[in-house]
C-alpha cells in the first residue's frame, strides 16, 4: 500500500441537499470533560454541521453554556434537541430565534493599510460602531460587534481593501425577559 494521496479526479462532488438556514441552540451543561464530544456526535449522526461554537463557564463554575450554530435539514432539528437533552451532563438544550433572544457576535479584521487608506477604513469601521484595537505602520485590526448581518456587511465593505485575516466569535445568545437562556 502506498501512503501517497491519490490525485484528484474530474469527478464532480455529489449535490448537497438544500439547507434552509442556520439554527442557534443554547445548551446548558455540567462543566465536565467529554460533554462537547458527546453533543457533537449527536449532530454528526443526524447529518448536521456545526457552523459556530461558543463555550464559556457560567456564573456558577459547575456549569457551562454552549451556543452552537448548526446547519442541516430543519425537519431533523426537533429530534436533535430531544437527543441532546437526554445526554448525561446536559441540563437543557433549546433553540433560540431573533424573536425570543438577543444574539450578537464579534469579528476582528486585520487589514493591510498604509496611511493613504486608513481614513476610509476608519470611516467604515466607525460607521458600523467598531473600534480600532491595533494600529501599525502597515496594518490595523478593527473589532466590530453586532448581529450577523451587521458583521457580514462590515466585512463586505472592508473587503475592497487587503484583508489579511478575520476571526469571528460566532453567536452568543441570551433569552429576552426573565426567561433563562
Amino acid at each position: 500500500m502506498s501512503d501517497r494521496i491519490p490525485a484528484t479526479t474530474d469527478k464532480k462532488p455529489a449535490p448537497q441537499a438544500d439547507i434552509i438556514n442556520i439554527h442557534t441552540l443554547s445548551v446548558h451543561v455540567n462543566n465536565q470533560p467529554g460533554v462537547l464530544g458527546r453533543i457533537c456526535a449527536v449532530f454528526s449522526r443526524r447529518g448536521f454541521n456545526i457552523e459556530s461554537l461558543v463555550v464559556s463557564q457560567t456564573r456558577d463554575p459547575r456549569f457551562s453554556r454552549m451556543t452552537i450554530g448548526i446547519s442541516g435539514h430543519p425537519e431533523g432539528l426537533h429530534q436533535i434537541i430531544m437527543q441532546v437533552n437526554k445526554l448525561i451532563d446536559v441540563i437543557h438544550c433549546v433553540e433560540h430565534t431573533d424573536r425570543d433572544a438577543v444574539a450578537k457576535e464579534m469579528v476582528l479584521v486585520k487589514i493591510s493599510a498604509g496611511p493613504d487608506q486608513r481614513t476610509e477604513i476608519l470611516q467604515i469601521v466607525e460607521h458600523y460602531g467598531g473600534k480600532t484595537v491595533d494600529l501599525q505602520e502597515d496594518s490595523l485590526i478593527a473589532m466590530i460587534t453586532g448581529n450577523t448581518d451587521k458583521v457580514d456587511a462590515a466585512v463586505r465593505l472592508l473587503s475592497k481593501f487587503e484583508i489579511v485575516e478575520t476571526v469571528r466569535t460566532g453567536k452568543v445568545v441570551m433569552a429576552r425577559g426573565l426567561e433563562t437562556t
